[in-house]
Order: structure tokens, then sequence, then C-alpha cells
């Protein structure tokens, strides 16, 4: 990340410099990474394997083709995932509520594998758009609420989509209000600023709400904490690529926004 930031550095220095001399910016090349994003939902399983390049290769990403993927469950069950296209690999099994799935994915010499324990159907109690000030400026929110899974303990991940963009995610336990309603809100942007995420009227929203194990909501939360952290998240899978694996059940609203439809609120 280092070379990334002096790369950025030095991009903005040449941009804002009024002299003409050259300035060359040295890196050191990379070994690849390979990132794996998989899962086992309600609707079928899929795991999509890629490979980093470095800063002088334009693309984003190189796509693996030709890996053996299995999931297998703690039920006995064994699914081999067909290779489609784009490094993705699908198989139309559903997962189990309270099963333990294990991905095994190898190719090249490489072997990564994760666990995770499939989770019961969340609801969507209600979704709105509201106004808040918050200190002397107005914002634009989000506010998801959502009927915690009773008698246990659960983790949640929802996912906001603008025009079928992502726009804002974030995770939630049920620690605070344990078999209730959950809420979970989210800063769109202050009003009246320049703020390209601001909505417009007839924006279409889509949300997905998930709900995931313990394991997955440890690695989506440490990413949502980089910022402040300035650590990487932590390690999903084993074998040493990056990416996650969730095994989860997940339910989706669509909605499209109207200014005269924000509720202001305290």
């Amino acid at each position: 990340m280092r070379k990334y930031i002096l790369l950025f550095f030095c991009l903005n220095l040449l941009l804002l410099s009024s002299c003409k001399k050259d300035i060359q910016v040295a890196y050191h090349q990379v070994d690849p990474i390979y990132v794996v994003e998989a899962s086992v939902t309600n609707e079928g399983m899929e795991a999509r394997i890629s490979q980093t390049n470095n800063m002088d290769d334009n693309s984003i990403a190189s796509d693996i083709g030709n890996a053996m993927v299995v999931v297998t469950g703690d039920d006995g069950s064994s699914q081999t995932l067909t290779y489609v296209k784009n490094g993705i690999y699908r198989s139309s099994a559903i997962g189990v509520p309270g099963v333990e799935y294990t991905i095994d994915i190898q190719f090249d010499g490489n072997h990564f594998t994760s666990s995770s324990t499939m989770q019961k159907m969340p609801k969507i109690n209600s979704f709105r758009f509201i106004r808040k000030k918050i200190v002397s400026d107005y914002y634009l929110m989000g506010e998801l609420m959502i009927q915690d899974i009773p008698n246990e303990e659960n983790w949640y991940f929802a996912h906001i989509y603008r025009n079928k963009v992502g726009y804002r995610w974030a995770v939630k336990r049920d620690d605070q209000n344990p078999n209730g309603e959950l809420q979970m809100l989210f800063s769109f942007a202050r009003e009246d600023s320049d703020d390209e995420d601001l909505l417009f009227d007839g924006d279409k929203m889509h949300i997905e709400v998930r709900a995931i194990d313990q394991k997955s909501y440890d690695y989506l939360y440490s990413m949502q904490i980089m910022d402040n952290t300035g650590t990487n998240p932590i390690p999903n899978f084993t074998g040493g690529c990056l990416g996650y694996f969730s095994a989860y059940s997940h339910i989706t609203y669509d909605c499209v926004y109207y200014d005269a439809d924000v509720e202001e609120v305290e």
C-alpha cells in the first residue's frame, strides 16, 4: 500500500508544479495475489477467483478458470462448482441453515480453504429516507429496521445499491436489542452540498440484507474499520489469498427515492 501512496503523492506534485522537470517514479514489482469471493446462499453457490496485477498492467484482475472448487457440508453434502466464465464457478445447490460449509479450492499448486455456517432467513421490517440535523447541518440518511432472529446470537450485513451500483454497506450484531428490532442508519450526504453521493428523484434503490455467521462478520467488520485502524482485514482463507467465504440467507427490498418522501426526524 505504501508504494501506491507514494505514487499518488508524486503524481499530484507533478500536476501542481509549474516547472517542467521530469520526475521518475520508481516502484517495485510485487508478486500477484489471488482473491476469492465465495458464498453459499438460499439461492445457490458461487465463487469468483481472480489475481491482482502489477501497477504497470492496466487490467483490473486476471480471472482464474482452471480451478477445482468443492463445497462440502458437515451434513455429508458435497458439491463441485462448475466453471461459467470470468473466473466464476457456480452450483444450483442451496445452503441449509445450521450446516457448516467448507470451500476447498485447488489450482496450479495453490490450495485455499475457508468455512462458514449457514444462517436462517433475515427479515426487513422497514426502510425509509430521513432528514436529520447534526450540529448545524442537515443530512439525508437511510433507516433500515431488521427483525432479529429470536433465541440465538445473530450477525447481519446490509448492502445498499443506487441504480445498480454499490452505494453503502455496513454490518451489525444483535447485542443491543436481541430478539427485538435492530436499527441500521446509513448517512448518505450532507444536504445542499455538491457531494456526488447526493440522491436525486428517480434514483432506484436496492437493499440486500444477509444473515451471516460470526466469522463473516469479523472479516467484514475489520474491513469496515480499516480507514480508522490503518490495518488490513483479518484473514478469512487459509493458503494466503485475499477475500472471504460466507454462507448466508438473504432478502432484498427495492424502492425509488423521491425527496417528497423524506421524513424529518429529531
